[in-house]
C-alpha cells in the first residue's frame, strides 16, 4: 500500500490535478495496480460540471487512470522521473464511459501493463464505483524530457 506522501514523491502532479489518493496494491509479477480516487464535492470541476447534478468529467477519470499507470510503470519497470521529465499520454484507445461518477463515490482505478516497447507503455485500464464499471480504456504513455 502507498499513501499520498509516497504518491507525491513519485508523481509531479499537485492539487487540483493529483487524482490518485492511495495505492491499495501493486502486483509486480502480474504488472497490475489497484488505486483509489476519493471523489469529493469541493473539487473545482464540480462548480460547472454540472450545477445541480455534479458528475466527474470523463477526461479526469482518464487522467486518474493514467496517473495510476505511471505509478505502476515506476514499480514494475524500474523507471523513475528525472527532474526534467514527465510521463505523457501518447494515446487513448477504446475509451468508454459507462456509469456516471458523483461526489461521494470512491473511484477504484485498475490498470495492467499490456506491453512496453521502445519507451512506449500500453496499459489496459478500468475505473469502477462499487461493482459498476465507470470507464475503461487502453492508455499509452511515455517519458519525455521537458527542459
Amino acid at each position: 500500500m502507498q499513501d499520498i506522501h509516497h504518491i507525491m514523491s513519485k508523481l509531479p502532479h499537485r492539487y487540483p490535478f493529483l487524482l490518485v489518493d492511495r495505492v491499495l496494491d501493486i502486483d509486480v509479477q502480474a504488472k497490475t495496480i489497484r488505486a483509489v480516487k476519493n471523489v469529493t464535492v469541493n473539487e473545482p470541476c464540480f462548480t460547472g460540471h454540472f450545477p445541480g447534478r455534479p458528475i466527474m468529467p470523463g477526461v479526469l477519470m482518464l487522467e486518474a487512470m493514467a496517473q495510476s499507470c505511471a505509478l505502476l510503470a515506476f514499480e514494475t519497470e524500474g523507471v523513475s522521473l528525472g527532474d526534467n521529465q514527465v510521463f505523457y499520454f501518447v494515446g487513448i484507445d477504446g475509451a468508454r464511459f459507462k456509469h456516471p461518477v458523483e461526489p461521494g463515490d470512491q473511484l477504484m482505478l485498475h490498470a495492467a501493463l499490456d506491453r512496453a516497447r521502445g519507451g512506449i507503455y500500453r496499459f489496459n485500464c478500468r475505473a469502477t464505483v462499487g461493482e459498476e464499471t465507470a470507464c475503461e480504456a487502453a492508455i499509452m504513455c511515455t517519458m519525455r524530457d521537458v527542459g
